[in-house]
């Protein structure tokens, strides 16, 4: 199990690999951002767009499976997160990209409230096939603090 004095300030971990599929896009479009630019074809192609995309909340939602699956692989001692700051998209998100992330850890320090939890702040990038960063966000997360005998 990796905790709170396992993490480093400054390293880099990169993980994740994200199919993304129209099926996908339209139905998350469907149910949570019904845009026209998320649904249609043609309506799409009208915008700066150019063709269907992913929805920019669709886009931090693959990213989220993509931590989880970090964090289980890892066997993190996650305690869950109060938020996250900086929430930008850089680019659109189009059927057929593949995503990946990756995570510099900024900040960890002990919770004053609670001594048996950490506090960690990172910055995730997430990239397409291409290497172009396609979103990026400051994230605030909680873990455990081994525990001493």
């Amino acid at each position: 199990m990796r905790y709170y004095e396992d993490i480093e300030i400054g390293i880099t971990e990169k993980f994740g690999s994200y199919r993304v599929t129209r099926t996908e896009v339209i139905e998350y479009a469907s149910k949570y951002d019904p845009q026209p630019f998320h649904l249609d074809d043609a309506a799409a192609a009208a915008t700066h767009f150019g063709r269907l995309s992913a929805s920019g909340w669709h886009t931090a939602s693959m990213t989220m499976r993509m931590m989880v699956d970090n964090l289980k692989t890892h066997k993190q001692a996650s305690l869950g997160s109060p938020g996250l700051q900086n929430l930008q998209w850089k680019i659109p998100v189009y059927p057929g990209d593949t995503l990946r992330c990756e995570s510099e850890t900024l900040t960890k320090r002990r919770s004053t409230k609670r001594p048996d939890m950490g506090i960690i702040t990172a910055n995730i990038r997430v990239y397409n096939q291409d290497d172009m960063m396609v979103m990026s966000m400051e994230t605030t997360g909680l873990i455990a603090v081994r525990k001493t005998i």
